[in-house]
């Protein structure tokens, strides 16, 4: 077992954090008009007048203003992989976080592989959430009363306080094996009881990887909106999975990993204090990249906090891209049942030049980002 000169820092850094909880985050966004090369965001709708009518043919056609009736708004599919379709959930937001609503399926580009592919399909609307909270509890870094405690609590009730009447939520902690708290629940009594039982952690392992691919596993035949958000150092010292194994397994599960990094500012303090060695520094470096790996190749989110006050913003996010997707389905031009690794790109373009697409918010130009699956296992035959 490994132990790391500054794990004492930790110790001294020891702070009492109160469990406080931070309200729901309201989405402030108005509706959108996708011009020719342009999404525009404004925060209220533009007022028309005689003679700045848009052009007939930048009007958003009336079959994306409304679902239709045999496509209920919260009855979206979920990534699936055969060997005819290939659904995959999008969420595009702003450098805020903000779901980026109203965007048509014209403007979205899938390709396969590098092959443009036909979308098939097309949905959006917001639906509940069916969240496994998979929490790192172990000797290691939450002792009790530390800076790792009371991060991690901290971390894990703001983010329940921030769910709908209609949200499941799990509870699972891991150490040297996961134990799950509270099964998946719309009662918000059961996930505080579970919460209560994380206050003197037991082994000092943290198997990450084996925690994640079980429930993964177990989350793989839920329908729905759906995703493992991981409260962990990130640091695995004791699975029986390796990394690239992991890897494979969370891919083809088809579960979103999304993850918030403790330790983020004791670890800044420790090194600036000469209290972290060379070794220690690349097993948290590793950490980081292991957990930015996973959630992008499953269409998740890698979030790395320093401080409380950022993980408002961290929920927000979590909700706009869990709540709001859009759903693509297409099917390959790849037939094939191999069993082959396969890499999605998802893409927002102007249908008529094929030129990334621009947004506007307030005539002011927006980053933004697409939250997808990168990539997925072909079906394979069995002979």
């Amino acid at each position: 077992m490994k132990t790391f000169s500054f794990t004492s820092a930790l110790t001294v850094l020891a702070i009492g954090v109160a469990l406080t909880g931070f309200p729901p985050a309201q989405s402030q966004e108005g509706p959108q008009s996708p011009s020719s090369d342009t999404v525009s965001k404004p925060r209220k709708p533009p007022q028309q007048t005689p003679g700045n009518e848009p052009p007939e043919q930048e009007k958003i056609p009336s079959q994306y203003k409304k679902q239709a009736p045999d496509q209920p708004e919260n009855d979206t599919p979920t990534f699936r992989a055969d060997a005819t379709t290939v659904t995959v959930p999008v969420a595009v937001l702003d450098q805020k976080g903000r779901f980026i609503p109203n965007i048509p399926q014209g403007y979205f580009r899938v390709q396969e592989d590098g092959v443009p592919q036909s979308i098939s399909g097309f949905a959006k609307g917001e639906a509940p959430m069916t969240v496994c909270m998979l929490i790192e509890f172990s000797g290691r870094f939450q002792a009790y009363w530390s800076y790792g405690w009371g991060e991690t609590l901290t971390a894990a009730y703001g983010f329940v306080s921030t769910l709908k009447p209609d949200d499941n939520i799990a509870v699972v902690a891991f150490d040297l094996r996961s134990t799950i708290l509270s099964d998946f629940t719309t009662d918000r009594s059961k996930t505080q009881e579970a919460l209560a039982r994380l206050r003197i952690p037991g082994f000092s392992e943290s198997n990450l990887f084996d925690a994640m691919t079980d429930m993964a596993d177990r989350m793989s035949s839920i329908e729905g909106r759906k995703a493992i958000l991981v409260i962990a150092s990130g640091i695995d010292t004791f699975s029986k999975l390796t990394f690239d194994k992991t890897r494979r397994a969370l891919q083809s599960s088809g579960v979103p990993i999304y993850s918030i990094s403790i330790l983020q500012v004791a670890r800044a303090i420790a090194d600036a204090r000469g209290m972290m060695g060379p070794i220690a520094q690349l097993d948290f470096l590793q950490a980081d990249n292991a957990m930015r790996t996973f959630a992008k190749e499953t269409g998740g989110q890698a979030f790395f906090p320093r401080f409380e006050g950022e993980l408002p913003g961290v929920f927000r996010s979590l909700a706009e891209a869990l709540r709001n997707q859009y759903t693509l389905a297409y099917h390959p031009t790849n037939v094939s049942r191999d069993g082959k690794y396969r890499k999605i790109k998802v893409d927002l373009v102007n249908p008529a030049t094929g030129e990334p697409l621009k947004v506007v918010e307030n005539g002011k130009p927006v980053k933004y980002q697409i939250v997808a699956k990168v990539c997925y296992n072909a079906p394979r035959t069995v002979e």
